[in-house]
């Protein structure tokens, strides 16, 4: 039994890493690399006021917190490769797993505007 208990539980776990292997977290490092990519969209997903005090160069603004965020991600090109930023990583990564699960070929969740503009990415 409990050899049955731990296949199903290397199934599901194999199944999950498998299903959400759009869903990536990447480096700052890793980020500068992407940005260099001509089909690469980047959004700041912190409130307008927050991208007001700063963001990466070129990148667009949905607000997490606003009623039509949800309407606004399923209006873009689900076959772009997108890099998600916030403030800390927690919104990025709640709209990464979402943007998985509307079906987006790639998205990248690369954490805090801060750490970011630490390691001298662009900004505006």
């Amino acid at each position: 039994m409990s050899r049955f208990l731990l296949l199903a539980f290397a199934g599901a776990l194999t199944f999950t890493q498998l299903s959400c292997s759009s869903n990536t977290s990447v480096t700052p490092t890793e980020t500068a690399a992407l940005l260099q990519k001509s089909d690469v969209v980047v959004l700041d997903v912190r409130t307008p006021e927050e991208y007001a005090d700063g963001h990466l160069a070129g990148a667009r603004n949905i607000d997490f917190k606003a009623p039509d965020f949800d309407d606004r991600i399923a209006q873009l090109d689900k076959s772009k490769t997108y890099v998600l930023y916030c403030a800390s990583g927690n919104r990025s990564g709640k709209t990464a797993t979402l943007m998985a699960e509307k079906g987006f070929a790639k998205v990248d969740n690369a954490g805090g505007f801060k750490d970011l503009k630490a390691a001298g990415l662009p900004t505006e």
